[in-house]
């Protein structure tokens, strides 16, 4: 085959979104294993940390905060292919990826759809939330894999300003 014809190779930005999505994906399915395991959060919940956060277990059967609940199986696979494609997007996108603040927000945002959308919902057909800040008034449980995502998508937005060029007339 020609040389023309070769893929671009993963920089090192791309292989830093490839560890951070390996690396959220492991944090995040831990953390659940441990507080649905041998922590047993089900049974304990809620559990005070601090005045203002707790541990607490949550099924979401929806998507983000709990909004356009799936509805039967038919959403929850619908949920799982969306996030398959847009985690395959991201990383053909993260192939050509020159900046390190684009590089870890998509790792962010890989590793948490792949945490939440694709192993939670093809394992219990929805997601496990266990973070609760409802002492600071956040009426929302979440995750360690929402938060990558929100995360990740806070530095694509800081990138994208930090990055910005002036309008030329």
């Amino acid at each position: 085959m020609a040389a023309s014809a070769r893929q671009p190779q993963v920089n090192r930005n791309g292989w830093l979104a490839f560890f951070l999505a390996a690396l959220v994906v492991l944090l995040d399915q831990s953390v659940k294993a441990w507080l649905l395991g041998p922590f047993d959060l089900i049974d304990r919940a809620p559990v005070r940390i601090l005045p203002f956060f707790q541990l607490n277990s949550g099924w979401n059967p929806g998507v983000a905060f709990g909004i356009f609940h799936s509805h039967g199986d038919l959403g929850r696979w619908l949920l799982v292919g969306f996030a398959a494609c847009v985690v395959v997007a991201l990383g053909l996108w993260v192939r050509r990826i020159d900046r390190v603040l684009s590089g870890a927000a998509i790792g962010l945002i890989m590793g948490g759809a792949i945490g939440n959308n694709i192993i939670d919902r093809v394992r219990w057909g929805q997601v496990f939330d266990f973070l609760d800040f409802s002492g600071l008034h956040f009426p929302w449980v979440f995750n360690v894999a929402d938060s990558a995502i929100s995360l990740g998508v806070a530095l694509l937005v800081l990138d994208s300003l930090l990055t910005a060029r002036p309008a030329t007339t």
